[in-house]
């Protein structure tokens, strides 16, 4: 993975982590919900380009 790929899913994947801890403090219920659920789907998406790219990566 090139390192703004990286750098770009390090970056999104803590704000959004923050944003959890955000709603927590705020206490809203329905947010907290929905960003861990975009949160666990964005750092999984990250895992899974970073996969593809190394599969691809082996074969040349």
């Amino acid at each position: 993975m090139s390192k703004p790929l990286a750098l770009l899913f390090a970056v999104v994947g803590t704000l959004l982590l923050a944003s959890i801890s955000l709603f927590i403090a705020l206490r809203q219920p329905w947010m907290i919900l929905v960003c861990s659920i975009i949160s666990l789907g964005f750092i999984g998406y990250g895992f899974a380009v970073k996969a593809k790219i190394r599969k691809r990566n082996t074969r040349l």
